[in-house]
């Protein structure tokens, strides 16, 4: 195969810098396409931004005041300032936040406002995204034309507004996870996919995997679940030779591995006894969280015991996973419309149907969304129901693009005029499902949805039937479409303003807010365990006394040591205020305990140790103090040991160690450290469970 020119790019101006590029497109576009995207984007950041609080999770929250303490702990994402042990998570997305509160000073909005502007971004990226796929095309079985009128810009709003109303995705971008910059990555990685193949150009490809990279410092392997789509719809779509093709590859592959290598090569290779132990690491290596808990240990569940919870907060693992009731709301809405669009795409691809985006578009949308559904469904390890987030710029691009060109299909072709009324029944069918699950709320809403769609289909049937599809009864049908398929996800998307969001397990609708540890298993509705007692005792990953949940109250029930809410010397009026809030995660670390810590804690560097990152993490925050997780998130990690503790305590860096018996430390209860403790220091007298090894 020769090599043929790129095509030019379309209508797309040359001379302006990338944001525009990204955003505003050609002069000639459709009046109302910028004030629509702008409106989108508003609407967006409202959902996104509005009321932020303090129930972020706990953990890398820590982590990010860790941050503005000490760029020691910075760089590496300690979880403590005095940079004992590592989140176990890589740092590209704490830093983006610490970044932040270094410059405005550490509080809610400091922290979480970048992940709300990075959801934004990725709204408007993925309607660039979708609106250029129709701008230039690849030959062959990739072709398609530019449609030159307003199609490629409905598609582009249809995602857009897709993506907006999003349950999981309004949530987790309310959030401090890092998903929200995950998603940002990829969507840009995506972005510059389409555009390699829509100009020919390797560097956009380079661009690509960059990003690819920059994922992976955020959630590791994760991140690569987009490759296979990426280089299918290069090897198929580029108009190269064969072997010119496998070459660009190969050099994205050297960046992508460069980008993604960089922090893990320079952690690995400094002296332990300089750096911070890897959290979630079981012998100190990044490359070990890599390959084993942040990587095929999610898939297979190997070593996920350690992590806490299995893959029981997204239910059972199998075929129905996303649909089951925990999942559905979050994200399936939309799942069958997606179906529907992807089957219609391989039709009018292999039909030669002539209007539509290029061929390259489905490939890496419609790869995207396989790929996570197959991963994210049939994982045995740890699961989140946040995860999910990275398949919503798929959904929301499929939902554009595979909406306009049925409707297309529809005003056309009596052949394939059926595609859009059944993509509408199904995913109407599938809302009122969803919204059944929980009768008592919103129980209006349900009926609702199942009106619009039988008015849809009846509408678009008989409009066809009859050959008469005017104006209005179009404006009519898609009215009631956009019903049926958006009133149910964006009645779920709204939830997490009304209410505070689980900070460790976000999700949205009824359940949000308290779908945290209690939300288990894959069939109950609900799923709550009052009071925060488990079924049998079982925690994930252990077991607490008697199987009852630590109280973890933290001093006047609001996490901070004068029960104000406001820690040492913050203004309440600044409108920065810390975000520990106390829950179960203080781990019996009491008022009066803080209090005394606080007042003996002399020269040490760090406050106490505790046994894990769920103890110390609400300490960090209500206090501002470095705080020694010993055992690292759950208590489990091999980081503290005799020696470790001998020379930590005889350089005067630690005094205090709350033991915390059978509720966890280094191994999960690993009596060495435990037993040391308690027959070498001395008990304090008033505080249960905390020991002064100085004495």
């Amino acid at each position: 195969m020769t090599a043929t020119a790129a095509p030019p790019a379309h209508r797309i101006p040359a001379g302006r810098g990338l944001p525009a590029r990204l955003f505003l497109g050609a002069a000639e576009d459709p009046r109302w396409s910028r004030p629509a995207l702008w409106g989108v984007l508003a609407v967006a950041f409202v959902l996104y931004a509005w009321g932020l609080s303090g129930d972020a999770n706990q953990y890398y929250a820590a982590a990010i005041l860790s941050g503005t303490q000490s760029w020691k702990a910075f760089f590496f994402g300690a979880l403590d300032a005095g940079s004992f042990i590592t989140v176990d998570k890589p740092p590209l997305a704490l830093w983006v936040m610490g970044l932040s509160a270094r410059i405005f000073g550490y509080g809610t909005w400091s922290m979480l406002l970048p992940q709300a502007l990075a959801g934004v971004a990725a709204v408007g990226l993925v309607y660039s995204a979708v609106r250029r796929a129709y701008s230039g095309a690849c030959s062959g079985a990739c072709s398609g034309a530019y449609s030159g009128d307003r199609h490629a810009h409905i598609a582009a709003l249809v995602a857009a507004v897709v993506m907006t109303f999003t349950p999981i995705t309004v949530a987790i971008n309310r959030d401090n996870n890092p998903d929200t910059i995950l998603v940002l990555l990829l969507v840009l990685a995506a972005w510059f996919c389409l555009e390699s193949l829509r100009t020919g150009r390797l560097r956009s490809l380079l661009v690509c995997a960059l990003f690819v990279g920059l994922a992976f410092n955020t959630k590791m392997l994760q991140a690569y679940l987009v490759v296979p789509a990426f280089a299918l719809a290069y090897l198929v779509c580029a108009r190269l030779s064969w072997a010119r093709r496998v070459g660009h590859l190969l050099a994205a592959g050297v960046v992508m591995l460069v980008s993604s290598a960089w922090w893990m090569v320079i952690v690995d290779l400094m002296p332990a006894g300089s750096r911070p132990y890897v959290g979630g690491s079981t012998d100190n290596s990044v490359w070990d969280l890599v390959i084993g808990y942040n990587g095929l240990g999610r898939v297979f569940g190997e070593g996920q015991g350690r992590g806490g919870g299995g893959a029981g907060f997204g239910g059972e693992s199998g075929a129905g996973r996303l649909f089951n009731d925990i999942m559905a709301g979050q994200i399936s809405w939309l799942l069958p419309f997606c179906v529907v669009a992807l089957a219609f795409a391989v039709i009018m691809r292999v039909r030669r149907l002539p209007d539509g985006p290029s061929g390259a578009a489905w490939l890496v949308w419609g790869g995207w969304l396989v790929v996570h559904y197959v991963v994210f469904s049939f994982s045995s390890g740890t699961f989140h129901p946040y995860y999910t987030t990275a398949m919503a710029p798929a959904v929301a691009a499929l939902c554009g693009m595979g909406g306009v060109a049925m409707w297309q299909a529809y005003r056309r072709s009596r052949v394939w005029a059926w595609a859009l009324p059944l993509a509408v029944a199904v995913t109407g069918a599938w809302s009122f499902v969803v919204l059944r699950r929980t009768p008592e709320w919103a129980p209006w809403l349900a009926w609702v949805v199942l009106g619009a769609t039988l008015a849809a289909v009846a509408v678009l049937v008989l409009a066809r039937v009859r050959a008469q599809v005017t104006v209005k009864i179009a404006a009519v049908a898609l009215a009631a479409t956009a019903v049926a398929g958006l009133a149910g996800p964006a009645a779920f998307a709204v939830t997490p303003l009304q209410s505070q969001v689980n900070g460790s397990n976000p999700t949205a609708g009824p359940n949000a807010g308290r779908m945290g540890f209690g939300q288990m298993g894959g069939g109950g509705r609900g799923g709550q365990f009052p009071g925060g007692q488990f079924p049998g005792g079982q925690f994930p990953g252990g077991r607490f006394p008697e199987g009852q949940m630590p109280s973890g109250q933290m001093p006047g029930g609001q996490g901070q040591p004068d029960g104000q809410g406001q820690p040492p010397g913050q203004d309440a009026g600044s409108g920065t205020e810390r975000t520990g809030r106390a829950g179960f995660m203080g781990g019996g670390v009491s008022d009066s305990m803080v209090k005394y810590l606080l007042a003996n804690q002399g020269k040490a560097t760090w406050l106490v140790a505790v046994n894990s990152s769920m103890q110390a993490s609400p300490v960090i925050l209500s206090t501002g103090k470095p705080v020694l997780a010993m055992g690292g998130f759950t208590g489990s990690d091999p980081a503290m040991t005799v020696d470790r503790l001998k020379e930590l305590v005889s350089s005067g860096q630690l005094r205090y160690v709350m033991s915390g018996g059978d509720r966890g430390g280094p191994g999960r209860g690993n009596t060495e450290v435990t037993t040391y403790v308690q027959e070498n220091c001395k008990a304090v007298e008033g505080q249960d469970g905390l020991y002064d090894c100085a004495a």
